[in-house]
């Protein structure tokens, strides 16, 4: 298992959690903590015993955006160059056993769409800039109630960065997104319950117990290969149209009766037992 600076990667009852882990700078993104975090990833997506991933951060906050000291030495960047730190991210920490979706969903900061199991992010306090976007290609969000959330990129004098200019009307829709994108403006965690931007909230006295509590059932009751399968349908519909997405399921389907996990599916629930699912 890889050493790690700017993150905490453990693995406990079938759930990996990944923590950004500079509390005392509300884990405010840096090139270190990019690529732990891809390579926590990449262990959690290799290891058989980790069924669900979760992201949260320590501390009061879960991610501050890109460190300021950052963004004060920025230089502009050609296509070329940002191409460069795709490829070298992706060559750096390949994920094992990679949905098959268009590469798009698999640059610098949108890769969690390819990893074949859930992420979860647990938005435990402050999520702006670079922290939601990373947030936004989590497959779940849930909030504690005393989070928030912001763009902050407009008011930085920046743009839609990321990709964030795709997610977030599919998340929330055009007006909703157009409001936060140009607005800028903080969201309290109800706000982004209300409009879509997040599952559930849960009290932040609670918060990482009510998380745990949801991703254990998926870790112990849901079909590993079921969730694979799904996820991979879910971001490959964002692309394709109805037709397409009834002719995978269709294959998908068939190959379904064929698996381990369909036979102790039905097994399970007749004999009214716990299910032993593997993932085959």
């Amino acid at each position: 298992m890889a050493d790690y600076q700017d993150i905490l990667y453990d693995v406990d009852d079938h759930i990996a959690t990944v923590t950004l882990n500079r509390p005392d700078k509300l884990n405010a993104w840096t090139r270190q903590m990019e690529a732990e975090v891809r390579r926590a990833m990449a262990d959690a997506a290799g290891d058989a015993d980790a069924r669900v991933i979760v992201l949260t951060g320590a501390g009061r906050g879960f991610c501050a955006g890109a460190d300021m000291s950052l963004l004060q030495g920025v230089e502009s960047t050609t296509d070329e160059a940002r191409a460069a730190a795709d490829r070298d991210a992706m060559a750096a920490s390949p994920i094992p056993d990679a949905l098959d979706l268009p590469d798009d969903f698999s640059l610098r900061y949108t890769y969690f769409p390819s990893v074949p199991k859930p992420i979860i992010a647990a938005v435990n306090g402050p999520c702006a800039g670079l922290g939601m976007v990373m947030a936004l290609y989590a497959d779940i969000r849930f909030a504690a109630d005393e989070a928030f959330f912001t763009t902050a990129f407009a008011r930085r004098g920046l743009i839609a960065e990321h990709g964030i200019d795709y997610m977030l009307p599919h998340l929330i829709g055009l007006p909703n997104a157009m409001d936060l994108l140009l607005s800028a403006r903080k969201i309290s965690a109800t706000e982004a319950h209300r409009i879509g931007l997040v599952n559930q909230v849960f009290p932040l006295a609670s918060f990482m117990d009510d998380v745990r509590a949801y991703a254990g059932d998926l870790a112990r009751m849901i079909s590993p290969r079921s969730m694979r399968v799904m996820k991979e349908q879910l971001y490959r519909t964002l692309t394709h149209g109805l037709g397409e997405a009834i002719e995978i399921a269709n294959r998908e389907m068939v190959k379904s009766f064929d698996s381990e996990d369909f036979k102790e599916g039905v097994a399970h629930f007749m004999e009214k037992r716990a299910p032993a699912f593997t993932g085959r």
